[in-house]
């Protein structure tokens, strides 16, 4: 994991992180949403086929490909003209499946749960190495609140491709907490049986911290008193020793080498001021060198606004 510059720069979006090759094909694709001719359509096509038959066996950063592209996507016709052109094409059915997956999340539910779950399974029969059909079949689930049994299967289909794959780890955390119809104590019993067994540095090294935040943001978005005095949980020996854990290592270079990990810098800060422990928090934006995931910041309201307002308070608090 190569991160960024130290250098001051200008906080910005970049859903592909420092994915070089993922960003590069976002740009070229924003010629297909605004045309949608046949000729760019196909050299798109070709151009995507191209990205996700990179690093075979690196299913890392091919789930966060495969996820970045789908939410991209999740408004074109593309990823569905790929799939009926290329049916026995397992990277263009997940693409497909995905993109409907987004566009779920984005309006509250599924419009087709029925192709999201054909399509998913085809993939998993033409690529039964490949985690990824069964992590969009997992964010299906868990959109439209299956069954724990049937969740936890679609979580164990994935965890024997990947074992440490961090969509699904979050996936299943969201699906437990409380806000979708989970408890405290499973959320708990979660994140204590990850880390007993995960390496420090694994990709999904950033679940319990994440517990911690939407933890956190629940009593933010209560209101009123409660709200006011949210700070406070980061006090807890739980939240404490989570922090604790992450601040140690997670800015270091080189510790973390997967596709996400500014997206777990950029959790690491934004907890790290919620606590205000400005100090620790000023190498982890040196670190991150301006670019922005929309969660956790999107919270306070405009992503870009809370980030550089927080990186300000912790370079002042040094």
């Amino acid at each position: 994991m190569a991160f960024l510059s130290s250098r001051r720069r200008r906080p910005r979006l970049a859903p592909e992180l420092d994915d070089q090759a993922l960003g590069r094909l976002l740009k070229s694709l924003v010629a297909t949403t605004r045309t949608g001719t046949i000729a760019t359509t196909d050299l798109c096509v070709a151009q995507i086929s191209r990205l996700m038959d990179e690093n075979p066996g690196d299913w890392d950063r091919h789930t966060h490909r495969m996820t970045v592209l789908a939410d991209y996507l999740r408004a074109s016709h593309l990823p569905q003209s790929w799939a009926k052109r290329e049916p026995h094409n397992a990277s263009a059915l997940v693409l497909h499946a995905g993109t409907l997956l987004a566009r779920g999340r984005a309006q509250g539910g599924l419009d087709d749960r029925a192709e999201v779950t054909r399509c998913c399974l085809r993939a998993a029969e033409l690529a039964p190495e490949d985690p990824t059909p069964w992590v969009v079949l997992l964010g299906a689930a868990r959109l439209e609140r299956w069954d724990q049994s049937q969740v936890f299967g679609l979580w164990n289909e994935v965890l024997a491709r990947d074992r440490w794959n961090r969509e699904a780890y979050l996936n299943m955390l969201g699906y437990l907490t409380p806000e979708e119809g989970g408890s405290r104590v499973q959320v708990l019993e979660f994140v204590d049986a990850l880390a007993a067994r995960m390496p420090a540095n694994a990709p999904c090294a950033a679940t319990e911290l994440t517990a911690q935040v939407l933890q956190y943001q629940s009593v933010l978005a209560r209101g009123g008193v409660e709200a006011l005095v949210a700070g406070n949980h980061w006090g807890q020996r739980e939240a404490t020793q989570a922090l604790d854990r992450a601040v140690r290592t997670w800015a270091r270079p080189e510790f973390f080498h997967h596709a996400t990990a500014l997206a777990d810098l950029n959790l690491l800060a934004y907890a790290l001021m919620a606590a205000d422990r400005r100090h620790e928090a000023h190498p982890v934006f040196e670190a991150l060198g301006g670019t922005v995931t929309v969660w956790p910041w999107r919270t306070g309201g405009d992503p870009l606004a809370e980030f550089e307002q927080a990186r300000r308070r912790a370079a002042a608090g040094l």
